[in-house]
């Protein structure tokens, strides 16, 4: 045996056998399962022949892409992106592209207020003030439509009456009323975005027609008011305020009470007829044009006798949107009244902050903090002063808060750039 065992060593050493028993490597029984020559193979094959039918296409046809072309075809019919409509339409998606565009409308504009040196402080307050109304509007825009959505999936039989689709005696003129999708249109938009409120809804109510000599009554006014706000601003308040910055540099207590109780007249007095200009003149002529029939701006909140009865009737648009689409949704969320109405003022107090403190470029907190003062006093108003004395604690407020707050603002923003313009 040790004998056969070398002799077949050497032989195969001397390359004597070169043949064993073994499957070719295209059988199934040989196991071989590298084949990735052969799909190398298989894609140069591809791209040859390829090649070939590319070069034959464009010796046969020549150039016959015009990007020009693609571009307008997607603008002429939007629909020929069915799957990214479907995805842009989406809620989750249409929401999260309704904040962004929420966000950029306040923040965008303060930017540029900010940033941008040759702007003046009425520029600015007037430009924020018309991004402030176009955001409010465009939310309540949003809800609207939304809760229209909402109930257009719920069964007709178990609706009483649609809330997207009005009964057509509350149209007034004639005018046919619209249900919800119908709308969605660009008119309907912008008819809202001039319209004097802050609320949506599908059917406004509307005048029978524009009567001119009420047109021409308020445009007068408008006119008049406007010219008596200026002389009460240059020839009144401006030479008490620029009289008030040595009191406030010296801290001479004593002094700065006269100048409050002196500017507080003028001020209160200005504060009036703007009331008067926008809420009444304004807010009339911009609704006579558009045959606006809601002229309800404002209520009896001279007659105030407590501090919450004055907010929620000064300014009824504002009112109605923050009732509407931030006080109830919060009830409804469960947030107690308490904590409701002071997000209320929490978000009141911001805007105020934000078209004061941007436009001047400095943040002081004093309109925030004055709104955020009206919580405990409505709650002592309401729980000590009644009938007179409550309707008096209210003028004082009006009388006194606002010119004391004018002369923070002013006196903060003498010191930041005149002071040190001529240190």
């Amino acid at each position: 045996q040790r004998q056969g065992f070398y002799s077949t060593k050497n032989e195969t050493g001397y390359g004597l056998l070169c043949h064993k028993t073994q499957e070719s490597l295209l059988s199934s029984a040989s196991g071989y399962n590298n084949y990735r020559g052969i799909l190398n193979w298989c894609v140069v094959m591809l791209v040859l022949n390829n090649a070939r039918l590319f070069l034959e296409n464009l010796l046969r046809y020549g150039v016959l892409v015009d990007p020009i072309q693609v571009i307008s075809l997607f603008l002429h019919d939007p629909y020929s992106w069915p799957a990214a409509c479907l995805l842009i339409g989406s809620e989750p998606v249409g929401f999260l592209v309704h904040c962004i565009n929420m966000a950029i409308m306040l923040t965008f504009p303060a930017a540029v207020v900010l940033l941008v040196p040759s702007m003046t402080p009425v520029g600015g307050a007037f430009v924020l003030g018309i991004y402030t109304i176009l955001f409010l509007k465009l939310y309540s825009y949003k809800d609207v439509n939304m809760w229209c959505r909402e109930l257009s999936t719920v069964k007709a039989k178990k609706l009483a009456r649609s809330l997207s689709c009005p009964s057509a005696q509350h149209l007034n003129g004639g005018d046919r009323k619209v249900c919800y999708p119908g709308n969605l249109t660009i008119r309907d938009m912008y008819y809202f975005v001039f319209a004097p409120t802050l609320c949506y809804e599908l059917n406004f109510p509307r005048s029978p027609k524009i009567r001119t000599s009420f047109l021409l009554r308020r445009l007068f006014e408008m006119v008049s008011k406007k010219k008596n706000m200026l002389s009460f601003l240059f020839q009144w308040m401006i030479p008490i305020i620029q009289s008030s910055m040595k009191p406030l540099e010296d801290m001479d207590l004593s002094r700065m009470t006269e100048r409050l109780l002196r500017l507080a007249v003028p001020n209160h007095l200005l504060w009036l007829i703007f009331f008067y200009w926008f809420f009444h003149s304004s807010m009339n002529f911009t609704a006579e044009l558009l045959r606006f029939g809601d002229r309800q701006f404002y209520k009896d909140w001279w007659n105030s006798e407590t501090v919450t009865y004055f907010w929620q009737n000064w300014n009824i648009p504002v009112h109605k949107w923050c009732l509407r689409h931030f006080y109830k949704p919060l009830l409804r969320r469960g947030f107690s009244k308490m904590v409701s109405q002071s997000a209320v003022f929490f978000l009141s107090a911001f805007f105020h902050e934000y078209l004061v403190s941007v436009p001047l470029r400095m943040f002081r907190l004093w309109a925030f903090t004055g709104m955020m003062a009206q919580l405990p006093l409505a709650w002592f108003v309401g729980r000590f002063l009644r009938g007179n004395y409550g309707n008096a604690a209210v003028w004082i407020s009006l009388i006194i808060g606002q010119p004391f707050a004018v002369l923070m603002y002013v006196h903060d923003y003498y010191v930041l750039h005149f002071r040190q313009e001529a240190d």
